[in-house]
């Protein structure tokens, strides 16, 4: 029996060893495909102003632990447009610099981004201190986003239309409000000032469109 025992561990080292040889010849691209879903760190609450301003506040909390890293690029939504950026180190709660970048100043400032870039692409850009290896820095970035085609009123219904990629995505609803319909399971719960608040998971690797519909209590 311990021959056995013997020789199963050795078949797992070997196995071991072949998976990290595997993954050491895989291309970045690959890579990032296979990061652990569990582990994401960036989540994100927004808070809705009343409906017929198509406005809502937000904060994304984000952890980097990349050496290499030492800015974040927030990429604007087509059809959104941001304000009031700004940005603290939840580890110290030292402030960061914000300043957004349109159009052709993204290119100028030697911005590299993932979407196509057009005349009127906004990208909130944050310097922050880049972590020692093995270390990592916690930020809270917060901003304003106007979008009346995803967040709008019709007639007597607030209408909240918009995709999630995050893991984790919750919604205040503006105070008098009351939630009527979502598209997504999401825990509902109240604030401590008696708004709705709904939290969303997203185990995948795409993004859920979550559709929100309230009214008036």
């Amino acid at each position: 029996m311990r021959s056995v025992v013997i020789t199963s561990i050795a078949m797992v080292a070997a196995m071991t060893a072949q998976a990290r040889a595997q993954t050491g010849s895989r291309t970045d691209s690959l890579a990032g495909r296979l990061t652990e879903r569990a582990a994401e760190t960036r989540e994100i609450v927004y808070f809705l102003q009343q409906p017929a301003t198509h406005a809502f506040d937000l904060y994304h909390d984000y952890t980097e632990t990349r050496p290499t890293a030492n800015q974040y690029l927030n990429v604007v939504r087509a059809g959104s447009r941001v304000s009031n950026p700004s940005a603290v180190v939840l580890d110290t709660g030292a402030p960061l610099a914000t300043r957004i970048l349109k159009g052709a100043e993204v290119t100028r400032a030697g911005l590299t981004i993932e979407e196509p870039l057009t005349p009127e692409t906004e990208v909130v850009v944050i310097p922050f201190p880049a972590p020692p290896a093995g270390g990592s820095i916690r930020l809270r970035i917060s901003e304003t986003y106007t979008d009346p085609a995803r967040y709008r009123l019709e007639g007597d219904e607030l209408i909240w239309d918009r995709a999630f990629g995050r893991a984790r995505n919750a919604v205040v609803l503006p105070a008098g409000w009351r939630l009527t319909q979502a598209s997504i399971p999401a825990v509902v719960s109240l604030t401590e000032d008696g708004r709705i608040r709904l939290d969303f998971t997203n185990p995948r690797p795409d993004e859920i469109k979550v559709l929100i519909v309230a009214r008036r209590r």
